[in-house]
């Protein structure tokens, strides 16, 4: 039972691939569609007003193909800003699955003759653009993969410059704890004796004073004594 998950590990890895590029191209064409019918509304007059249709041709395809031309590259870039991507492999199945999904809503428009009959210059440059959206989305992958390696690179520096500033913070610390040490156990040796040990020469002093009312205390007992015995009478 334990063998499964690592058998059936990498293709799940390859269906979340594919979804995700198959997702990567559908949500390209849907902003490039949004963002083409905004420009063309703006710039039909403009774009009819163009002397010779060798000039109207290839702006209207350029204003149709902006899902590959424009907007696949910034995702594919921004994408690959977070997720390591594969460059051919994600621009070439990107730019398939929404081109997939421009011949289906052609087909859907005008059915099999929409797909066989029509062929011109302006089929030419579609295809011309969307071999050219390719290349531009394998050209923004790389360079969203190298701009991550830099931020990454960079981020690496910034967390060694905290750490060796961390360690002389860390190195000055201990240093001052050791000085705040030694300076308390220099306080501690000059401190003076306790009150409860009396000095040399007041022991002195006091071992003379009761010596002294010891010896006064003696004769006077010697006196007392002396003048308690009777007198006998000379015979």
């Amino acid at each position: 039972m334990s063998s499964k998950p690592g058998v059936l590990e990498p293709l799940r890895v390859r269906v979340r691939r594919f979804q995700f590029i198959v997702g990567l191209g559908f949500l390209s064409l849907v902003l490039g569609a949004m963002l083409s019918v905004s420009l063309v509304l703006r710039l039909h007059s403009r774009v009819n007003a163009l002397p010779s249709d060798f000039l109207r041709i290839p702006v209207a395809v350029v204003l149709e193909d902006l899902w590959v031309l424009a907007v696949l590259p910034a995702l594919c870039y921004g994408a690959a800003r977070i997720v390591a991507l594969r460059t051919w492999t994600t621009a070439v199945g990107a730019a398939v699955s929404g081109g997939v999904f421009v011949v289906a809503l052609n087909f859907v428009r005008d059915g099999m003759d929409g797909l066989t009959t029509g062929w011109s210059f302006a089929s030419g440059l579609r295809i011309v653009a969307f071999v050219g959206g390719i290349l531009l989305s394998a050209r923004a992958i790389r360079a969203g993969r190298a701009a991550a390696e830099r931020g990454s690179a960079a981020a690496q520096e910034k967390a060694a410059a905290r750490k060796s500033e961390y360690d002389e913070f860390l190195k000055a610390a201990e240093a001052a704890g050791e000085r705040l040490e030694q300076r308390e156990g220099g306080a501690a040796a000059e401190a003076p004796a306790p009150s409860g040990s009396a000095p040399v020469g007041d022991s002195a002093a006091t071992q003379g004073t009761a010596s002294a009312a010891t010896s006064t205390v003696e004769s006077e007992g010697n006196s007392s004594s002396s003048g308690d015995v009777p007198k006998t009478p000379a015979a």
